[in-house]
């Protein structure tokens, strides 16, 4: 097939975009490079089943494909807050323009949603049905609420126009090419490490978070664009459950070093737990993570060796 993929620079679209060309497709790769970087995508470059295109989402756009994978939008929070009406445009227009093409070419068309749309989530673990608790003036709002949008234009774009769309959930993921300043607690935490500074944990180190290797959340896409039972929505990541504290203790035992850890104030809207209830994915994709977080982070921590100087 002839696959579009937007936001392919990124840390999960660059490991899709490789997955695809190796299992035989071409793949148009779209990104505007704010957060991606050609460097993610060097495995690629020159080969021949592979197209990079520099375009913003949130112009429009023309390909013939087969399919489209939308993961254009910036995913830490950081890089989300620092244009925040840009941040929504993008999570909007870029879904609008993807439904748009998707219905020309007639294209199956899949949003890489959040877990963010379920806020701080009053139902424990989530299940796809839970309509969540978000705040929607907040800082986190921009991309909390542009996912939920993305969400509604999805289907009614499939209940409106017979689009053949596929919306999944994603749970906190890592892995290797994760930017080093994205401000997500498992590269924070490793780049501390590595420098031998203090390990900042914010609150008191007990909200937990859920961590899903990337391969395994890439076999998980894969899979569900291409089974024809659901349409979505359908969560993806990993079920099992860790502390910020016992993350940090793990990740300075596979480090290494004397760094020690230092505790300051929880963020505003920073959700206390976060777990996927994956049962949907069990029974239609039978798809669950297969790589521990102990082995998971002595790759990513060897990737990140890397690139901290």
């Amino acid at each position: 097939m002839r696959i579009l993929v937007t936001g392919g620079a990124g840390f999960l679209g660059s490991h899709l975009c490789e997955r695809l060309v190796h299992d035989g497709h071409e793949v148009v790769c779209l990104d505007n490079l704010f957060t991606g970087r050609k460097a993610n995508l060097a495995p690629l470059l020159q080969h021949p089943r592979f197209e990079f295109v520099r375009h913003d989402v949130v112009d429009p756009f023309k390909f013939e494909v087969d399919q489209i994978y939308n993961l254009a939008c910036p995913a830490s929070p950081p890089h989300y807050q620092y244009n925040p009406i840009k941040t929504t445009k993008t999570s909007v227009m870029g879904a609008i323009n993807c439904l748009g093409l998707a219905k020309r070419v007639k294209a199956r068309v899949f949003q890489a949603s959040t877990s963010e749309v379920y806020g701080d989530p009053e139902m424990h673990p989530q299940r796809e049905e839970y309509w969540g608790h978000v705040n929607p003036i907040g800082r986190r709002s921009c991309y909390d609420e542009g996912k939920r949008c993305a969400e509604t234009l999805f289907f009614d774009y499939h209940r409106e126009n017979k689009v053949d769309i596929r919306v999944i959930r994603i749970f906190n993921t890592y892995g290797p090419r994760m930017l080093a300043n994205d401000g997500r607690v498992v590269s924070n935490f490793i780049v501390q490490a590595l420098k031998g500074e203090d390990i900042t944990i914010y609150g008191d180190g007990t909200q937990t978070r859920s961590f899903c290797y990337v391969d395994d959340l890439i076999e998980g896409f894969v899979r569900f664009m291409n089974q024809t039972e659901i349409v979505g929505p359908m969560n993806c990541g990993n079920p099992g459950e860790f502390t910020m504290l016992q993350l940090a203790e793990l990740t300075l035992k596979l480090v290494g070093g004397k760094s020690k850890l230092v505790f300051k104030p929880l963020p505003s809207d920073d959700p206390r737990q976060r777990q996927p209830d994956i049962s949907l994915a069990r029974r239609v994709i039978k798809w669950e993570p297969q790589v521990r977080l102990e082995d998971g982070l002595a790759r990513t921590i060897a990737y990140f060796r890397t690139q901290v100087g």
